[in-house]
């Protein structure tokens, strides 16, 4: 079967419309907000992958030497026949060590909101994989999208959440994705994902904090876009990146500070500042194997194996949706 490369897309209006609501509703919040998903564009992929190769960033390197060591079992764990799904797949680097084991795959799916970014990484897996359907979709996981038909009809579906982005989300809407993964790949399905775990606070803080300042480019990136997309006049250097760790709720906390008063235009909106005024950007939460199993769980999904690296920073667990 030849491999199909078609990207499905949504309206591009809808997401404009889309960006632009969430926006005006995030800063218009009593605690401002911006949805992290909006990093994604081009360059903030971009710096995404160069944060993935930081010394400080641990997550990335962590979770590749688990995949390097272990994607064998892994893909055995999967099962023959399967379609591969994967939430967020940037650049699909860690992608490539699962679809080397996988056993007689019948198509990948990588969903992604970057469109750019998805159609060169699609096109480069295409031509990888010739044997398996590439079908790329563009779209936000974290609503309803339909998968692509494969050439050959797949025994089952298997969902693939690499990269500890399960930690972005809050705890009830962690169990709403895992509810959409389930509805997803129905009885017989599988979802293979990865989590950081709970460490010393150093460890954390750091990697959020890097020395070269790229982490701090990429949470700054967002008002860069907002400019360019949606003409705001966010004066980006009147800015700065903050990240925190809430020991209370376990979570790294990331925040574009504003250092002086000032005011932010948005179409017909206003936004007002007052100098240390933060937004928040992204939540990054950190978990223990037993309490995450036991969210799993509560939807139907039971842990059948898990892998960890030797200093236990990270672990990779596969849950099956039974009978």
């Amino acid at each position: 079967m030849s491999n199909s490369s078609t990207i499905s897309v949504a309206n591009e209006t809808q997401d404009d419309c889309r960006f632009l609501s969430d926006v005006v509703a995030g800063l218009a919040k009593e605690r401002r907000t911006l949805p992290c998903k909006y990093f994604y564009d081009r360059r903030g992929s971009h710096l995404f992958d160069q944060i993935c190769e930081l010394d400080e960033y641990y997550p990335t390197r962590t979770e590749l030497a688990i995949m390097q060591q272990c994607a064998q079992e892994m893909g055995e764990q999967i099962g023959p026949g399967a379609m591969l799904v994967e939430y967020g797949s940037g650049s699909s680097t860690k992608t490539r060590l699962l679809l080397d084991h996988l056993i007689d795959p019948i198509a990948y799916v990588p969903v992604d909101v970057s469109r750019e970014h998805l159609h060169d990484t699609a096109a480069d897996l295409a031509d990888a994989y010739p044997h398996i359907d590439v079908l790329p979709v563009c779209a936000d996981f974290t609503r309803d999208f339909d998968l692509p038909a494969a050439g050959r009809l797949e025994t089952h579906d298997a969902v693939y959440f690499p990269g500890s982005t399960i930690g972005n989300f809050e705890p009830p809407e962690v169990t709403r994705l895992l509810q959409q993964i389930v509805s997803l790949c129905g009885t017989g399905g599988g979802l293979l994902i990865g989590i950081d775990l709970q460490k010393d606070v150093d460890i954390l803080t750091a990697a959020y904090n890097d020395s070269l300042g790229v982490t701090a480019q990429f949470n700054l990136n967002v008002l860069h876009r907002i400019n360019r997309e949606l003409g705001a006049n966010f004066k980006v250097d009147d800015f700065r990146h903050v990240a925190i760790y809430n020991q209370t709720v376990g979570r790294i906390e990331l925040y574009l500070e504003s250092l002086l008063q000032q005011t932010v235009e948005l179409e017909e909106h206003h936004f007002s500042f007052a100098a240390g005024e933060r937004i928040c950007t992204e939540y990054s939460h950190k978990y223990t194997i037993d309490g995450f199993a036991a969210i799993a769980e509560s939807v139907g999904l039971t842990l059948r194996r898990q892998w960890l690296d030797e200093n236990e920073y990270f672990a990779v667990l596969h849950f099956a949706l039974l009978e």
